[in-house]
Parts: C-alpha cells; structure tokens; sequence
C-alpha cells in the first residue's frame, strides 16, 4: 500500500489542514474546493492532483480520523496487552471516538457535519472495519474464546445487548443524564462487566486475546486504507 499523499507532500497536507478546518466550522455542505485551496495557499487545480472530487478529499479527512484511532489502540494495546480487558477496552474505544469529530460525526449520522457523506457507500464499509461498535463486537468472541466473556448466552444476543449498552453511554456523554455521575468510565467498566460476567481469564490467556484483537485492528487499517485508496 501507496503512502498516503500529505507523508510526502507538504501541499498536500496544506490541503488536509485547511479542508479539515472548514468541514469543522461550515459543515459539508459549506466546504468548496476553491475555498479549500485558497486556505491552503495553493491553485484549486493542485487540489484535484490529489483528490478527485470535493467528497473524495472529506471522505478522506473522516478516514484518516478512523486511522488515526485505529493506531492508538494498537499502540496502546501493544504497550499494555491488559488493556485488552472488556472492562478496559470499552471505556476506551467509546472515549477515543468521542474526542475525534469525525468519528463521532460519521458514527452518530451527524448531517450538518457530513452531509452526503453520511450516506457514501464508503462509509458504511469505513464503520465495520473500525467503527467503535463494530470493534467491540467482532473482539466479542475473543473475549468469549479466551475467558474475557461469558458464553452461556447466544452471540448475536450478547453483541446486541453490548451494543445497546455501549450505544447508549455514547448518547448519555452527548445528553447527560438528570443525576449526574463524577467517573461515567468507571460506571461503563462495571456495566460491561455486569453484562459480560466477572472476568476469569489469567495473564497469559490476556495477552492471547490482546495479539488477537491487533490483528483485527490491523485488518480493519488495511480495509480502510482501501477505502481512500483512490484518492490517495
């Protein structure tokens, strides 16, 4: 796989930069090329060097966000395999996809932010590569495999019932609810344990399951980087 144009091009992360801050402060809907290239101090011509379409470059932006996300858990995970724990890695993934605008934006469906974006093809398949819900669903068998999670209940039960409870501390974090709570992680970790049972896996089946869910998150790097390889 093809670098990604802004690791070799200045202009090219010019570009990136100064569409990045108009999607943010405008919307989709308010970002043109030729105001893209005049941020960035270059032709609109140089834009379409690298991008071929207005929705190609934001589309891009939005990607490169998942990426991004997708490279801290690797790293963290690497770094410390005990992060692989149901009970860690949830609290996690939920506020990592908070902090990143786009990820939240394409996650929640936001229109303003993404406009038609929303609805590309690209970024249905964007979403179960590395979208949060996904993540957690597909390392849901691991977990159950290597005594992270209980599995006297079907999978597609068990993924539904996580997906709901994770879904919705994501919406309580946007909309608090009225009896606040000082530590809203702490509380998921102990709902996720609730959910999936008291965890009874030792160090080594850990650091199993903690190999096992990078490689899910590097197959679902390389899906995504198929999904802007055209533009980039």
């Amino acid at each position: 796989m093809a670098d990604l144009p802004e690791h070799a091009s200045p202009k090219a992360a010019r570009i990136l930069a100064a569409a990045g801050e108009l999607l943010l402060d405008r919307g989709s809907k308010g970002v043109t090329i030729a105001e893209v290239a005049k941020r960035a101090h270059i032709g609109k011509g140089t834009v379409y060097l690298y991008w071929k379409t207005k929705e190609d470059l934001l589309l891009g932006l939005v990607c490169r966000d998942f990426l991004a996300m997708a490279d801290e858990a690797i790293a963290a995970v690497t770094a410390d395999p005990d992060l692989a724990r149901p009970s860690r890695l949830c609290p996690r993934m939920l506020r990592t996809a908070t902090e990143r605008r786009f990820v939240s934006g394409l996650r929640s469906g936001d229109d303003h932010l993404l406009g038609v974006l929303a609805d590309d093809p690209r970024s249905a398949e964007l979403l179960a590569a590395l979208g949060p819900d996904a993540v957690m669903a597909d390392v849901l068998p691991i977990w159950r495999d290597h005594g992270l999670a209980r599995t006297d209940w079907p999978l597609a039960e068990q993924a539904l019932a996580l997906h709901a409870l994770t879904t919705g501390f994501a919406a309580a974090a946007v909309r608090p609810p009225r009896l606040p709570v000082d530590d809203p992680e702490r509380v998921l970790a102990a709902a996720v344990t609730a959910l999936l049972g008291p965890e009874q896996a030792g160090p080594e089946q850990v650091a199993s399951a903690a190999a096992e869910g990078i490689r899910h998150l590097v197959a679902g790097r390389a899906l995504a980087l198929e999904v802007i390889s055209p533009g980039a």
